[in-house]
């Protein structure tokens, strides 16, 4: 494995390790994450949806995403992910 690999991936780890730690020190972001994420799924228009999400999740809790999508970092994305799956996976239960 190369240097820059390893460096990357410590980067990412680093990363979601203090997010993880943000989201236990303010357990409402998850439930203000997916609540977003719900809203925007439902509308029906899932172009763009990411970046709108991740604008409103800035907004109006304390996790920064980027506007930019192309700004997003690796747990910037996971995060908008993980968000998507389990939307998806509460409407297949339904």
């Amino acid at each position: 494995m190369s240097a820059s690999s390893e460096i990357q991936k410590t980067r990412v780890i680093n990363e979601l390790r203090g997010f993880i730690k943000k989201l236990l020190q303010e357990p409402q972001i998850l439930e203000r994450s997916l609540e977003i994420a719900r809203r925007h799924y439902a509308e029906g228009n899932p172009e763009g949806a990411q970046a709108r999400i991740a604008n409103e999740i800035s907004d109006t809790t304390s996790v920064h995403i980027p506007e930019d999508p192309q700004e997003h970092s690796e747990a910037d994305k996971l995060f908008l992910e993980l968000l998507k799956e389990v939307i998806s996976e509460e409407q297949a239960l339904y």
